[in-house]
């Protein structure tokens, strides 16, 4: 069969990870979780199963194309009934916002200390060796 025939499969995969690489992470937004439940998203049994669906993004052979990591943790929160219910209310929605602001306000120098502490470790390590010998 000609080739030109055939529909472009490779196209439309490629559309559809883009897709739902996008939405996966739309769901690091607490703001977009609140929308969905406004407007009613979490009680339609086929969303949920779509929910489900997207745990794929967890395998590390697609994770690495996340720009925000933490749309995985609300994806897996997602998968929880009473977590989605807690998003009914505006200050739970706060709640996890401020907390994810906290978080990249501090991530960077929080990792920083561990580099330094990990470092004076191995320092600290050769020394010990050093002494040994």
């Amino acid at each position: 069969m000609d080739e030109s025939l055939q529909p472009p499969r490779e196209e439309g995969e490629r559309l559809r990870f883009l897709m739902e690489l996008e939405f996966v992470q739309c769901l690091a937004n607490p703001l977009y979780l609140h929308f969905l439940v406004q407007n009613r998203y979490f009680q339609d049994e086929t969303f949920l199963n779509y929910l489900k669906y997207l745990l794929y993004w967890k395998d590390p052979r697609y994770s690495k194309y996340l720009v925000y990591p933490m749309c995985l943790n609300s994806l897996e929160l997602l998968q929880d009934e009473a977590f989605r219910n807690c998003l009914n209310y505006p200050q739970n929605i706060e709640f996890i916002h401020r907390q994810q602001f906290n978080h990249w306000r501090f991530y960077r120098n929080n990792q920083m200390m561990k580099s330094i502490k990990n470092e004076e470790m191995k320092e600290s390590q050769v020394e010990l060796e050093m002494v040994d010998n």
